[in-house]
């Protein structure tokens, strides 16, 4: 009995490790790419077809030192995002046609414990095996904060030359799991589906991670 016990315990465990983990994102993307000449202002855009060049540009604050390291590591997820859709960094500031701005924010949001009974008391217990019986054991555990995390990725694109803002996105996602570049890249490939001709409104967008 015991052994089938830890059997059963032991396949609950796989199935629970084994499968793809959801990043669950909220996108809005906002594209306003020049029109073709003789059209008015709300006109066909003319989407830029690939091959495009650019490079990245940052804010006074994601230039300073103690944040350069982690702004290097998402704009190379942004790179690498960008460069299946035709875009690529340029060789040079000269060289490039379009220039791109990423940043990332994360907001801890303190759960109330007693709202969700899987926070607060849980209820748990282990098997107990003695001269020849076998029993579950309940425990009850303290009420605890379980926390929140909300992010944001947002990628603002503008003309080089001019400084005009062609196409903006951002993906919002919330939830308890810790900060990891997979779930950053995730976020990262969110904000940026269907680039360069968004759909308009907001949507859904879900990306699939192995866990």
């Amino acid at each position: 009995m015991v052994r089938l016990l830890l059997t059963l315990m032991t396949a609950l465990t796989l199935v629970g490790c084994a499968g793809l983990q959801r990043v669950d994102n909220t996108v809005q993307s906002y594209a306003r790419w020049a029109t073709p000449a003789g059209t008015t202002a709300t006109g066909p855009a003319r989407v830029p077809a690939a091959p495009q060049r650019y490079r990245f540009e940052r804010l006074l604050s994601q230039r300073d030192s103690a944040t350069a390291d982690g702004q290097d590591r998402l704009e190379a997820m942004a790179r690498q995002a960008l460069e299946p859709r035709g875009w690529t960094l340029a060789a040079s500031d000269a060289d490039a046609r379009w220039t791109v701005q990423v940043t990332a924010s994360t907001v801890r949001v303190g759960r109330d414990p007693w709202n969700d009974p899987w926070d607060g008391w849980r209820f748990r217990g282990h098997i107990v095996a003695g001269n020849g019986h076998v029993f579950f054991a309940p425990m009850f555990g303290f009420p605890m904060e379980s926390p929140s995390y909300q992010r944001q990725v947002a990628l603002l694109i503008r003309e080089a030359a001019s400084g005009r803002v062609v196409y903006e996105t951002r993906a919002d996602h919330e939830s308890r799991w810790n900060s990891t570049p997979a779930l950053w890249q995730a976020m990262v490939e969110a904000a940026l589906r269907d680039f360069p001709a968004p759909p308009d409104g907001p949507r859904q967008v879900t990306v699939e991670l192995p866990r």
